[in-house]
């Protein structure tokens, strides 16, 4: 029975990681970056430049370690649903890689008048393409508490 718990361990770790991402990542779209464009766009670029830098760190080891450990726990209990929340999880890295970072790099670039109409257009357009991560990293927790509670 010992056993049985600590089947358990990767599946509550996935859910919490997931959670913890999903829910920044619900953060900044609904907190941070109305808050930050409140401030202007030159502030909110600025500004917006090392926010992003830290946050990288933190989601991209969150949606990677959530999505390790879910594909651990679809691996140790056979319950497809850790399979499918981990594709949902770790979509969000070639997301971000393939159609997020053309954006990025635009924002981050030292030619970009931070004043502009452009440098807004491309704020504005990366707060809808960070709500996709968001929606997929929701969707993932919420497969994730499924599961859970499917067990139980």
């Amino acid at each position: 029975m010992a056993f049985a718990g600590l089947n358990m361990i990767p599946e509550i770790l996935a859910t919490l990681t997931c959670g913890i991402f999903a829910g920044a990542a619900l953060y900044i779209n609904f907190v941070e970056q109305p808050a930050r464009l409140s401030c202007g766009i030159a502030i909110a670029v600025t500004e917006w430049r090392p926010s992003y830098k830290r946050g990288t760190i933190m989601q991209a080891s969150l949606a990677i370690a959530g999505s390790i450990l879910a594909l651990t726990s679809w691996w140790v209990g056979k319950q497809v649903a850790w399979l499918v929340g981990a594709a949902f999880l770790f979509a969000v890295v070639p997301f971000t890689l393939i159609v997020i970072l053309p954006t990025n790099k635009e924002l981050e670039s030292e030619t970009l008048d931070v004043s502009s109409a452009r440098a807004e257009q491309a704020l504005r357009r990366w707060n809808t393409l960070h709500a996709v991560r968001s929606g997929l990293s929701l969707v993932a927790f919420l497969i994730f508490l499924y599961a859970l509670y499917r067990k139980s």
